[in-house]
């Protein structure tokens, strides 16, 4: 495919030639002069005409940045130089300069600035010029592949002029939809699917969609000359034959081309830390980017054909070999299909990706691809959107109309699941989904999650456990301080009993009180051959589990005025349960004047007052060394301000809040073996430490502290690792004659 696709477009990816010009000031060029060098991307910066009247007839860069390597000791960036009433891009080495790293762009009011005259360019001025067609693109730089590594070379403008003479002979004309949320694009006029790309990713793209079809044929035609039974039986109709192996293949290059246009549009960007590619799609939106990296399907990047096909290809070696697997469509309402099996299922995030609306970017180019084979599945122009069970506004007109629509459809859809589950197994329900709050012109607020969990109970099911499940890479881009999970949390769920009546709000509280400490506990601790503990991220999602299988167990818990108690309250009162007090007085403090001020000062009064309240004094937290006091202020002191020389054994006055901070800073300093002392010396009080830990994670997890909640939620996921190596350590463990309590 990819040398067939070469000789149709070869031409139009032609090498750039080193000259004497360009290696001028570049000595790392010298050695290329004359020589022809395969390009690995070309990157482009959109344009607009100069708001200045003085310079209306240039067509200036919107450049987020101007970095192209960031890589130490390979640091290279682009340089406007003005010139003849106009600009034109050169390439640097070396350490950039500081306005480099902002390109042409001024911050958050002004989108830009001109180059030629910095005048401020707003946004609405883009848009105005975007969607009136005048919206351009000029070459900054061009990525090549050097003897040692990727180069930077300047834009020639023999680069350019290739791809002004291209005409695409075909361009999907899909409208794209208009989620406000999830996709950018149509506000700068960029309409269209075949909008997202330049003419020469256009005729790319066809051509490798057209060749799939020639593909399939050359395969069947191979299979059936190595003896592969030919019986006309395709893959949709179960076929194990020369035309099913066929099209088999055909689908997974369909998926390796569906990569090329991830790789291989204009919201594609170049990744300066690593000098490669970045998707368009490296989280579920399409986001309006302004400079962009065209790279070159033939070149050995993930932009390449013969890349996308390797990395489709690896999922091979690790599928099972034996076993049958099959797939249906169809509407989770009224299907039939699970009756009498073991569900496991992963439903829709209430509103929190556009699926169907974000699917039609590459069902453009899986249609063009498979519409032969697959007529029936491929018939649609785009993807089915109106029963997709998702709370997406726009649809519904507003926000109260699409959550009534997701609740009913999921009430149904998990209604119909719990009526046809095999009742010797549980339901399991994935939900990656983190709440968010939102607000509705009657003054009632709700979350996706509450939304969920009410659908789940209103269908006749019953929670019996929330549990983690590590699913979600490191290199997500919502990371730990910007509201996600670290796991999808699995709702393990089977059909309510039938008619097992009331409780009232105190009964259930006190219910709460007797299963939540022993749960809690179960979570928290290493369960040898069972599980390890869940981490602070997930531990107030997972505690869900065993206080809705008190709530959902009943027909209703009744408030005092009778009305059956909200799922947003009992959740209220689940998490409430994370926040009790069970720490010695100085750590109460702590705890307490850092949800008020965090690391920051606050006045004494104030901690005057907060200390007598919790039985302890300043001047006693003080002589604990945790806090630093005077001139009428008291803080915190942050784990990095914790002395290294400290023992533990010594220490007559040891608040939790100490043994937790002086663990974290040997933990970053040393490691296990490090933390392992801190352990060994603290022993008395290691697991209140760890009780301690989980709650500040999630206080600074809500406060959006990312920095402080990943150092709590480090130091519990590493525990197992420290307490196996705190056993280890020689000498008397602390908790015999120093575990006092602060004070005594």
């Amino acid at each position: 495919m990819r040398d067939e696709a070469f000789k149709k477009i070869g031409h139009l990816y032609p090498p750039v030639e080193v000259t004497a010009e360009m290696a001028k000031d570049r000595p790392d060029l010298k050695p290329y002069i004359g020589e022809k060098l395969t390009v690995i991307a070309w990157l482009w910066a959109r344009t607009v005409k100069s708001p200045n009247p003085a310079f209306a007839h240039v067509d200036v860069p919107l450049a987020s940045t101007f970095i192209l390597s960031s890589k130490g000791g390979k640091e290279a960036y682009v340089q406007p130089v003005k010139e003849n009433g106009g600009y034109r891009f050169t390439v640097r080495v070396g350490t950039p300069p500081p306005e480099a790293k902002a390109g042409t762009s001024a911050g958050k009011w002004q989108a830009f600035r001109c180059v030629m005259s910095d005048v401020p360019i707003a946004y609405d001025y883009i848009r105005g010029e975007a969607t009136s067609g005048r919206m351009g693109s000029r070459l900054m730089a061009v990525v090549a592949e050097g003897a040692k590594g990727r180069i930077y070379l300047p834009p020639t403008q023999s680069s350019e002029e290739v791809v002004l003479q291209i005409r695409p002979t075909w361009r999907p004309e899909l409208e794209i939809s208009h989620h406000p949320r999830d996709i950018k694009t149509q506000i700068y006029g960029l309409m269209t699917f075949g909008d997202l790309f330049t003419p020469r990713q256009l005729m790319a793209l066809t051509t490798f969609s057209d060749l799939v079809g020639e593909a399939r044929e050359r395969i069947l035609w191979d299979a059936v000359a190595a003896d592969l039974s030919d019986d006309e039986a395709g893959l949709d109709t179960g076929g194990t034959g020369a035309k099913a192996y066929a099209e088999a293949v055909s689908v997974y290059l369909a998926f390796a081309i569906s990569r090329v246009a991830d790789y291989g549009s204009t919201i594609a960007t170049w990744r300066t830390k690593d000098n490669a590619m970045r998707s368009m799609f490296s989280k579920q939106a399409i986001p309006m980017t302004w400079d962009f990296a065209e790279g070159s399907p033939f070149a050995k990047s993930s932009s390449g054909i013969t890349e996308s096909i390797t990395v489709v290809s690896n999922v091979f070696p690790v599928l099972p070999a034996i076993g049958h697997g099959s797939a249906q469509q169809a509407d989770a309402q009224n299907q039939t299909r699970s009756a009498g099996n073991f569900i496991s299922t992963d439903p829709p995030y209430y509103d929190n990706i556009g699926y169907a609306d974000l699917s039609d970017f590459f069902y453009v180019w899986l249609r063009r691809s498979l519409r032969v084979q697959y007529s029936s599945l491929l018939a649609t122009i785009a993807v089915p959107k109106a029963e997709e069970l998702v709370a997406t506004p726009y649809r519904h007109g507003t926000k109260p109309k699409a959550e009534k629509f997701f609740l009913d459809g999921m009430t149904e859809a998990m209604h119909n699941l719990a009526i046809q589950a095999h009742p010797s197994a549980p339901i399991t329900i994935y939900y990656a989904f983190k709440q968010s709050e939102t607000e509705t012109k009657e003054g009632t607020s709700s979350t996706g999650w509450e939304t969920f969990l009410d659908a789940v109970l209103k269908s006749g099911l019953a929670v019996t456990g929330t549990w983690p499940m590590r699913t979600e890479g490191d290199n997500r881009q919502i990371g730990i301080g910007s509201n996600a999970l670290a796991s999808s949390i699995i709702l393990v769920c089977r059909p309510r009993a039938v008619s097992v009546g009331t409780i009232s709000r105190r009964q259930f509280v006190r219910q709460l009180n007797e299963a939540l400490p022993l749960a809690l506990d179960t979570m928290t601790r290493e369960s040898e051959g069972l599980h390890s503990p869940v981490a602070p991220v997930d531990l107030s999602q997972a505690i869900i589990g065993p206080g809705m299988a008190i709530f959902s167990r009943y027909d209703a818990v009744l408030e005092a005025d009778g009305k059956p108690m909200t799922v947003r309250t009992a959740l209220q009162l689940i998490n409430r349960f994370l926040a009790e007090d069970d720490f010695d007085a100085d750590t109460q403090f702590c705890l307490h004047w850092f949800e008020q001020h965090g690391w920051e000062s606050g006045k004494f009064g104030e901690a005057d007052t907060l200390a007598r309240a919790k039985g302890t004094s300043v001047n006693g937290v003080k002589a604990a060394g945790v806090i630093e006091s005077g001139g009428g202020v008291v803080r915190l002191l942050r784990w990095k301000e914790y002395p290294a020389d400290w023992n533990p054994r010594t220490d007559t006055r040891l608040p939790v809040w100490e043994a937790l901070h002086q663990l974290i800073r040997a933990y970053n300093a040393d490691g296990d073996s490090g933390a392992a002392e801190v352990m060994a010396g603290v022993a008395g009080k290691a697991e209140a430490a760890r009780q301690l830990a989980y709650r500040l994670y999630t206080l600074c997890e809500r406060r959006g502290w990312a920095e402080d909640a990943r150092a709590y939620n480090e130091v519990v996921t590493g525990w197992s690792g420290i307490e196996s190596a705190a056993a280890k350590v020689p000498g008397p463990k602390q908790g015999t004659l120093f575990d006092n309590e602060p004070g005594e």
